[in-house]
């Protein structure tokens, strides 16, 4: 069946069709744990070739899986039918408040256009310059600044992507599926959405609201409902001046107590790492300190300094103010990932299942106390860091006994504890692999009978990404490399 869908393929591509097993090797993994092995990889040259993919693929029951940069931490880009690498639709096109960008598009490109014109596409994931924007949009990712710019769900004018019929849409311009998203979602049990202020995990049909919304279903949806070709991205023009604040702690908890009140200061970034990045920055810290907060203003600079001043709890150890320095300091947060697989043995690492839930502010310091009981009960150790200001931390496991069975013991009481909070299972990574056998339980039957109606319409044949947000299969440790 390979062969001859290859060559169906081939027949009507004008990109590039592979199938031999070094690229099949390539594409069989990401930035995750996992790996699966795909049959075919197409990488499109236009529009006609992704449409002519998924029309081949649903005539012949094969899975078609959407790839930006493989810079993705859950799986969300691998599956066993044909990979779609949509690395060629790297067009930029700048206007006044907006930028339309093809999905290939590498992050650090668009930055360094928008650069030029003193202007700037807020979501800034820490893998930054090397993930698509694509993924960006398929994964609803966000970053430092989300605090007070929002996740890409609230920076996207508009998206056009071929459905799994084979249909180019553009929403919201089209009407007629604007309208049957509405009719799908105002069913929705809003009291079972999670209660924080970022989260990619499901299909975000709290989001939409009118018709002029129903692009926002899209976003977050993992190439499940739709292969993105382009969006129109809202723009911003680049802060006049900026004030970063590092503050150093004596505790975790005197650092989380402290986040709320810095919260209601409004700045644009409140950051936190554990003493595994403290003890990476070149700087003589307090002996004593056991973390860290980056705090970050860009308006108002002198009066919100005077502000912070008042209500801070841990001593100041930094103040930076020229885009030199905040941008060395800022590399020190944004490496935490690296830092962290760094100071840990390949083989007590623990696949990254548990690394991205976000809770009510209120409530972090309710995450940090259950994380010290699996610690306690499973013989594991926590390094942490993340978004403090949005209650979203990033945890990586090490375990002195390394058994995979206990990866799934972990997440079903982590999440357990973290859906009790109101909290989502995932902030801004994404469900893949790891967290989508989780989805039904976070968000309750009727919501969940809600993404499948979604899915139905825009993919009836389930070609798309299978496996991945709607699925009846626990995949979590399976196809774990």
């Amino acid at each position: 069946m390979k062969e001859s869908v290859r060559k169906k393929l081939q027949r009507c591509i004008q990109g590039e069709v592979l199938s031999s097993s070094e690229f099949r090797e390539f594409y069989s993994v990401d930035a995750s744990a996992y790996k699966i092995i795909p049959k075919i990889i197409v990488i499109p040259k236009n529009e006609k070739d992704v449409i002519n993919t998924v029309k081949i693929a649903k005539k012949t029951k094969m899975s078609v899986t959407v790839r930006g940069a493989g810079t993705g931490l859950v799986g969300s880009a691998l599956n066993n039918g044909i990979i779609i690498d949509m690395k060629n639709f790297n067009r930029i096109k700048v206007h006044r408040n907006y930028t339309i960008v093809g999905s290939g598009t590498l992050k650090g490109n668009l930055d360094r256009k928008l650069e030029g014109q003193k202007k700037f596409f807020p979501p800034n994931p820490s893998i930054g310059s090397f993930c698509s924007v694509g993924g960006m949009l398929g994964n609803n990712s966000s970053g430092s600044r989300s605090l007070k710019y929002g996740s890409v769900i609230e920076n996207v004018k508009e998206v056009t992507f071929i459905d799994g019929n084979g249909q180019k849409i553009t929403l919201p311009k089209n009407k007629k599926v604007a309208n049957k998203i509405i009719e799908i979602t105002n069913k929705i049990d809003s009291k079972k959405f999670p209660a924080v202020s970022k989260n990619s995990s499901g299909y975000r049909i709290d989001k939409v609201k009118t018709n002029d919304d129903s692009h926002k279903i899209i976003i977050g949806s993992e190439g499940t409902l739709g292969i993105i070709i382009s969006a129109k991205l809202k723009i911003r023009n680049k802060p006049i001046r900026r004030i970063l604040f590092v503050i150093e702690y004596k505790t975790i908890k005197e650092a989380v107590k402290n986040c709320v009140d810095i919260r209601n200061l409004y700045p644009s970034a409140i950051e936190f790492v554990d003493k595994t990045t403290l003890n990476e920055i070149k700087f003589k810290f307090d002996k004593k300190s056991k973390c860290l907060l980056f705090v970050e203003y860009d308006e108002k600079i002198t009066s919100n300094e005077k502000k912070l001043k008042s209500i801070v709890t841990g001593r100041i150890a930094k103040k930076l103010q020229t885009d030199e320095e905040i941008l060395k300091w800022w590399k020190y947060r944004d490496s935490s990932l690296h830092y962290s697989l760094k100071t840990m043995k390949k083989e007590k690492m623990i696949p990254h299942v548990i690394e991205d839930a976000a809770v009510p502010l209120i409530d972090l310091p309710k995450v940090f106390a259950e994380l010290n009981k699996i610690n306690k009960k499973y013989n594991t150790k926590s390094i942490i860091y993340g978004h403090a200001g949005n209650g979203n931390m990033h945890v990586r496991l090490i375990s002195n006994e390394h058994k995979i069975t206990i990866v799934k013991k972990i997440a079903t009481e982590y999440f357990h504890e973290i859906i009790k909070m109101q909290g989502t299972i995932t902030a801004e990574h994404g469900d893949g692999l790891a967290r989508s056998e989780f989805i039904s339980k976070q968000y309750g039957a009727k919501n969940y009978q809600i993404f499948k109606e979604i899915k139905k319409f825009f993919d009836p044949a389930n070609i798309l990404n299978p496996g991945k947000i709607i699925t009846d299969k626990s995949t979590m440790i399976k196809n774990i490399r």
